[in-house]
């Protein structure tokens, strides 16, 4: 039966169970906050369902540091390299886009390139770090190898999301938050959690067919049996060459700017076949729209934008438009009455975690 919680217990629940793990807990609450984040937005494949796996676990393994130690490497007035010594991506991913926009309100634009950092949750989250602040917000992360390029089958690139966060007269930003392939391993782990097969379309074999059976799925694209499409999928008929396209930049803007490790130097996985930091790169840019012109102007025609889209010709049977951010702000308006739901699945975790970390006295509804 599913479970419903609140933002505040689960977050509460996140940052104890991550200072149990040796996380520092100014650092905790950071990871926490941005894990929540994905939750409050309806994007299950980044939240709560990712705390053990990516993180607890990798801190266990020895391949993630908890204790994150931040250098900036090399710095200029509107830029900057951070090397993340394989701490928190969360914590990393933080730092480097504060430091973008505090770059931005001086001279108009910041951008800053992080290496040897880990998964740093939603990007949504450091681009509404921007957006939020009045300014634009652009982000990028590379990650382990899964998107097999156009006319090819072996993993590859990283799922790469190239995304935004814009500012507008309305209550909620415009924020477009997406893998540039078809769909990301994340939401391959919701399903695998519920037992439900892949869409056609998302998973290619080594002869180039599709996959969908979920049943040992997850385990055959972590040892490159597999392979994800790009945006646009396989071959060129609906345009995935243009999602690999897009990948392939958000790799070079990943990893060439800070000189660090790219595709398949990303797996995790050591030449003696044993598990590794995954040393990721990301990018953070903020461009500060009164550089531009007014804020307010700004505002009101993007906002203006976004309404018009909104208001043009439905097709058929269909009774509203959305444009990107909105239906992430009306689940969060949805969920903050209602609270996160939590599958059997996520609740023996959550059980697990309690039992592993020994964290107490949390109410969770499905302890009663």
């Amino acid at each position: 039966m599913t479970a419903y919680e609140s933002f505040e217990t689960l977050e509460s629940f996140m940052k104890e169970t991550f200072v149990k793990a040796g996380i520092p807990a100014e650092d905790a609450a950071t990871c926490a906050e941005v894990l929540i984040e994905s939750d409050k937005r309806g994007i299950e494949s980044h939240g709560i369902g990712r705390f053990k796996p990516i993180y607890l676990d990798r801190i266990k393994a020895g391949i993630l540091n908890p204790v994150t130690k931040i250098e900036i490497v090399k710095e200029a007035p509107a830029t900057a390299v951070i090397d993340g010594n394989d701490g928190m991506g969360h914590v990393i991913g933080k730092r480097s886009m504060e430091l973008a926009i505090e770059k931005a309100s001086k001279f108009g634009l910041g951008m800053v390139a992080a290496k040897n950092s880990s998964h740093y949750g939603i990007a949504g989250y450091y681009a509404t770090m921007a957006s939020k602040r009045g300014m634009i917000g652009i982000t990028g992360t590379n990650a382990r190898p899964s998107i097999a390029p156009t006319f090819g089958v072996e993993n590859m690139l990283g799922t790469n999301p190239l995304t935004f966060g814009i500012p507008t007269d309305e209550d909620f930003d415009f924020v477009l938050d997406c893998a540039t392939s078809v769909s990301q391993r994340g939401k391959i782990e919701v399903y695998d959690r519920i037992g439900k097969d892949v869409p056609s379309g998302w998973v290619i074999d080594h002869e180039g067919q599709g996959r969908t059976g979920i049943a040992g799925l997850l385990d055959e694209l972590d040892k490159g049996g597999l392979a994800l499409a790009p945006l646009g999928g396989p071959g060129e008929d609906l345009a995935g060459y243009k999602g690999y396209g897009y990948a392939t930049v958000v790799e070079i803007l990943s990893a060439a700017l800070a000189a660090g490790p790219f595709l398949k130097a990303l797996s995790g996985i050591s030449a003696d076949g044993s598990k590794s930091p995954y040393h990721l790169g990301h990018f953070f840019i903020a461009i500060d729209v009164t550089a531009f012109t007014s804020e307010e102007s700004f505002r009101k025609s993007t906002g203006e934008i976004l309404r018009q889209l909104r208001a043009s010709r439905k097709a058929p049977g269909q009774d509203r438009i959305y444009t990107a951010g909105e239906k992430e702000y009306e689940c969060f308006i949805s969920r903050k009455a209602s609270g996160v739901p939590l599958n059997e699945a996520l609740q023996q975790t959550i059980k697990a975690v309690i039992k592993e970390y020994g964290v107490e006295g949390f109410k969770f509804s499905f302890l009663e």
